[in-house]
């Protein structure tokens, strides 16, 4: 592959894993285009509140254990800032070889590449219930977005339920913030989250924070139930009660105006389709991810990957990932890579950093899986796809009836997946009701495939930018 000049190589990202990698092609003498999403860098883990956003909380406040870590990720992208093509509140919405569709301030605009690192980060992973769509639900990352973002909360009594480290984090930082925690609802056996205990272990520092917040809940008169089985969330016009079932079969009920839910984090991987990327199904992630080799090489020559949108591994990782993937830009451009500064690890040392915390991660989905099967007996009448309105018993017609048998072609017949969330809510959940229906394992039922634009875009910038002009060249033609 030929050198590629500076401004050809492109970020897409500005979490830990964007700023990281911008940070390392920076000390190499490269000037990267950085592109995100968000008005401030940090991403979802170290999200910053909006200039001026009306409220004013520590670091300490916002981010607790990690206010350490999200300083220095600001205050590092702060420093590159003269020194990167940085473009906050710009959406990738396409890709193509060598191009980059965006969007930002309502104006299209084609940006080139010739290296390309997708660091998109994560979305919740979404199992839908019975009043999932009830306004007052939002998920566990919602939840602290609106916290951390815009300095408020979901609710003023509210119950989080789900499974995953997320559940906890963002039930603590709610109740550390003054908000009322009506109870902590976890899906997951507190049995099997023992048994995990030895692989979570290879990472004491992340593990222990975990129980800190486990303890800190309880020490506060928090409530928290294990092994439940979510049955619905209820309400006339908005959040009213939580109803559930304990372990031992009994079934519960719990008054909120607001519920926070979740099972885990779900790579974004729809950039890195439209890119080309070969996929493989993931069983520890159970999801399809691109494929990419330690340094995050991709299986498009000049397409990398960094961070949770190549598999959910965690703030640290996503740090070493995008100083990896950067390491490989170099050595595929042929620079140097610098090495004056001892914070930034050489590759074989980040690759034994990122071998331990797979370790971990393996322990985490030990101790914090979805719910199992539970596709089985969603009822006909519970929306799966909540943007066009699709329930379960359309897509079951829709199976049983020998239309379809492949996600894709349930895709195609009931719309589930084409409406605004390009099927990042509803597309595991179709999967996971066609395995269920058919009797194939997930894995061979198909993957959803991503269509541009991936997330919402107003048609005029399209018109306006370039079909005015022609328009009006016509009329004046005439």
């Amino acid at each position: 592959m030929s050198a590629a000049r500076p401004d050809c190589i492109v970020i897409v990202g500005a979490g830990p894993a964007g700023i990281r990698t911008a940070q390392t092609l920076v000390a190499a003498g490269l000037r990267p285009t950085v592109i995100d999403e968000n008005a401030r860098w940090g991403g979802q883990i170290y999200r910053q509140p909006a200039v001026g956003a009306g409220f004013a909380r520590t670091k300490a406040a916002l981010y607790g254990f990690e206010a350490k870590k999200a300083d220095a990720i600001h205050r590092a992208m702060a420093e590159l800032l003269p020194r990167i093509d940085y473009r906050p509140d710009t959406l990738a919405w396409s890709c193509e070889p060598g191009r980059l569709d965006t969007l930002s301030e309502g104006r299209e605009a084609g940006v080139p590449w010739s290296h390309l690192i997708i660091a998109s980060g994560a979305t919740d992973r979404i199992v839908p219930l019975p009043g999932w769509t009830l306004p007052g639900a939002y998920t566990l990352g919602g939840a602290q977005v609106a916290l951390k973002a815009q300095g408020c909360a979901i609710g003023q009594r509210t119950v989080f339920a789900g499974t995953g480290p997320l559940l906890y984090l963002v039930a603590y930082q709610y109740a550390r913030a003054g908000a009322h925690v009506a109870a902590v609802l976890d899906t997951s056996p507190f049995a099997r989250q023992a048994a995990a205990a030895p692989k979570l272990l290879n990472q004491p520092g992340t593990f222990a924070k975990g129980v800190y917040y486990v303890a800190w809940l309880k020490a506060h008169g928090v409530r928290m139930e294990h092994g439940v089985s979510l049955e619905a969330i209820e309400g006339e016009a908005a959040v009213q009660y939580v109803r559930w079932r304990a372990a031992d079969g009994k079934e519960h009920a719990i008054a909120c105006d607001a519920v926070g839910f979740g099972y885990g984090l779900r790579p974004e991987t729809q950039l890195a389709d439209l890119a080309g990327c070969r996929f493989a199904f993931d069983t520890l992630n159970r999801c399809w991810l691109p494929e990419r080799d330690a340094a995050g090489r991709s299986s498009v020559p000049g397409v990398y990957l960094a961070g949770d949108g190549a598999g959910i591994a965690g703030a640290d990782a996503a740090e070493l990932a995008g100083r990896r993937a950067a390491l490989a830009v170099l050595e595929d451009i042929g620079i140097e890579a610098p090495q004056h500064d001892a914070h930034l690890p050489d590759a074989a040392t980040i690759e034994k950093r990122l071998e331990r915390i797979t370790r971990f991660r393996v322990g985490i989905e030990q101790a914090f899986a979805p719910p199992d099967n539970c596709a089985a007996s969603w009822p006909d009448d519970l929306t799966i796809c909540r943007c066009e309105e699709v329930d379960a018993g359309t897509l079951r017609s829709c199976i049983r009836n020998g239309f379809a048998s492949e996600v894709n072609r349930l895709k195609a017949l009931t719309r589930i997946g084409m409406g605004r969330c390009q099927g990042r809510m509803c597309g595991e959940s179709a999967m996971a009701l066609l395995s269920a229906e058919t009797g194939k394992p997930l894995h061979e039922v198909g993957r959803l495939r991503s269509q541009a634009p991936i997330k919402p875009v107003p048609i005029s910038p399209m018109l306006f930018d370039d079909g005015v002009q022609v328009i009006e060249e016509e009329a004046h033609d005439e």
